[in-house]
């Protein structure tokens, strides 16, 4: 295929991405709890999911945000007692981020409310198509992370 053959595919992919991206978005902002934003979703769900502690920067680095966004996250997260954010006893530079009870529960609510309009939706799409579709998700992504 030539590059004037791929240009249109690869717009109309870009086009969309970005379209599936703004409506899903809105879908789950919609479905968070109320005061929930999805950048503190995002964060409660990743440290459920690893049940780990996390700096502050690789909690960026895994969410691809700039530490500046994540700082204020963590800030707002922090305040309404969904994370315990402690110093590193070995680095004074340094902070640990951990879930907290209510964070788990804020998290849990959260998901709750979103998997039935997820799961709707897969059930409409059909289990297969969207287990097809997965492979090329994923690699689209690692691509984009590479650069």
């Amino acid at each position: 295929m030539s590059s004037a053959e791929t240009d249109p595919l690869a717009a109309t992919l870009f086009a969309e991405v970005f379209m599936a991206d703004q409506l899903a978005r809105n879908v789950v902002s919609r479905a968070l709890p109320k005061g929930m934003e999805i950048s503190h979703f995002s964060v409660l769900n990743l440290l459920a999911h690893i049940n780990e502690e996390r700096t502050p920067a690789q909690l960026a680095e895994a969410l691809h945000v700039t530490r500046g966004a994540m700082t204020n996250t963590l800030a707002k997260l922090e305040w309404a007692g969904h994370v315990h954010i402690r110093p590193d006893w070995d680095d004074a530079r340094r902070k640990w981020v951990s879930l907290s009870p209510s964070g788990r529960r804020a998290r849990d609510a959260a998901l709750a409310s979103l998997m039935p309009i997820i799961g709707g939706i897969v059930r409409d799409l059909g289990p297969d198509k969207v287990r097809a579709t997965l492979p090329v998700l994923r690699e689209l992504r690692a691509r984009l992370e590479e650069n």
